[in-house]
């Protein structure tokens, strides 16, 4: 059984005392490939030698996370573009809007969304979307882009039924991770009415840990967890769902692999 992780950030500083260790734990889960989004300028050298530690099993993404959309976010931009231009990526990712924390940067955020939805479009690249407190922003956003044939993931989707047939209408896929396993959370009742084939899995790692571990880091291991619940949430087995799951990954990620 093979899974992919879509979505982890193992090169974070959480993990510099056991990043060998929490690879040899999720390749004996059967996780062969972990995907590494960008954030900001930051993260990118020590993600660039986790993808150069690890180059058949880690794929970098370039992307500069709404969040992290400040005051210098256009040299940030500018070195996103740069690194583009450079050389091959997975995806140009993570990107979006983020409007929980904080909306002093709104405008700014918008503009860079965009501005990296193009690239995508030019590179013929695959997106990985961030949205919180923005779900219908985004699928705006977004619509006329997946119009001309932009592909990606909405990471860590957590939202409604309706917001997940529009985003599966246009085309893009869902990345299912720990929140599925989260008693309140909702989410099981919406992805049972959603097709296979428009779903991914992830991690978030170190982040959104799945019960039974929720409240400590997370790690790609851990993504059984989510195939499990996923697996009793569609009443299908383990194996179908990871079988399915990574297909729709492999295909989405085709020029990186």
């Amino acid at each position: 059984m093979i899974l992919i992780d879509t979505h982890c950030h193992l090169y974070g500083e959480e993990f510099n005392e056991d990043i060998d260790a929490v690879i040899e734990r999720a390749k004996q889960q059967g996780v062969e490939k972990f995907y590494l989004p960008g954030i900001d300028s930051t993260a990118i050298s020590s993600m660039f030698e986790l993808e150069k530690k690890y180059p058949k099993n880690c794929f970098a993404m370039m992307g500069l996370h709404p969040c992290y959309v400040k005051e210098n976010y256009k040299e940030e931009l500018k070195l996103v573009e740069d690194w583009l231009n450079k050389r091959p990526f997975a995806a140009v990712g993570e990107i979006g809007l983020d409007f929980y924390w904080d909306t002093t940067f709104k405008k700014e955020q918008l503009e860079a969304f965009n501005l990296q939805m193009d690239w995508a479009l030019e590179k013929q690249l695959p997106i990985v979307i961030h949205t919180r407190n923005a779900m219908q922003e985004t699928i705006e956003m977004v619509k006329p882009y997946a119009a001309k044939g932009l592909k990606g993931i909405f990471h860590c989707f957590s939202g409604s039924y309706e917001s997940a047939i529009q985003i599966t209408q246009m085309g893009f896929l869902l990345g299912i991770g720990g929140v599925i396993t989260y008693k309140n959370a909702g989410l099981g009742e919406v992805i049972a009415k959603i097709g296979l084939e428009h779903l991914v899995l992830e991690t978030d790692a170190p982040y959104l840990t799945p019960v039974p571990f929720r409240g400590k880091r997370n790690e790609s291991a851990y993504l059984q967890y989510v195939l499990s619940k996923l697996a009793a949430v569609k009443e299908v087995s383990e194996k179908e769902i990871a079988a399915i799951t990574s297909i729709n990954a492999e295909k989405l990620f085709a020029h990186s692999s």
